[in-house]
Parts: structure tokens; sequence; C-alpha cells
């Protein structure tokens, strides 16, 4: 697993560690900040699923329940990902 270290020389999920995110994946939406990434999942801590977005420039979600724990998603099913809310 990687972890969080200080470089201008990662990209994609690398660059995103330590930060909040939002995954836009086949069946879900996932939010939580972003503390691991290997070859097959990203793990989030202070991760929730996003039931009803609400307006999406606004600050906060309309729906979104938490997770009791660090939660893990596959790379595969992610569609898109960025920083929001």
């Amino acid at each position: 697993m990687k972890r969080i270290i200080e470089s201008d020389e990662v990209s994609g999920f690398d660059a995103m560690l330590g930060e909040r995110i939002t995954l836009f994946c086949m069946n879900y939406i996932y939010t939580g900040k972003l503390i691991g990434v290997n070859d097959t999942h990203i793990e989030l801590e202070d991760a929730a699923i996003v039931y009803e977005t609400g307006e999406l420039s606004s600050g906060t979600w309309k729906d979104a329940q938490r997770l009791p724990c660090n939660w893990r998603v596959q790379m595969a099913a992610v569609e898109s990902w960025g920083s929001l809310k």
C-alpha cells in the first residue's frame, strides 16, 4: 500500500493522498479522506456513501451516510473522482 509523501512526481490517486475526495462509481458515490492506494483498490478514512448529492456547488451533501470504519473501493468500479464538497 502506498502512503502519503511529499513529491511533485506523482499523479492520479497518488497525487491526492491525504485529501478529501469523492468517487463516482458504477453503483454508488463514495467520499472520504484518501489514505491508501494500491494496484486494485483505494482506502478512505472518515468515509461515507452519498445517496443524494443535492446541488454539487453547495458545501454539504443532501444525504451522505457515514461508514463505521475505513472503507476500501475497487479501482475497477471507479468512473471518475476529484475534490468535491
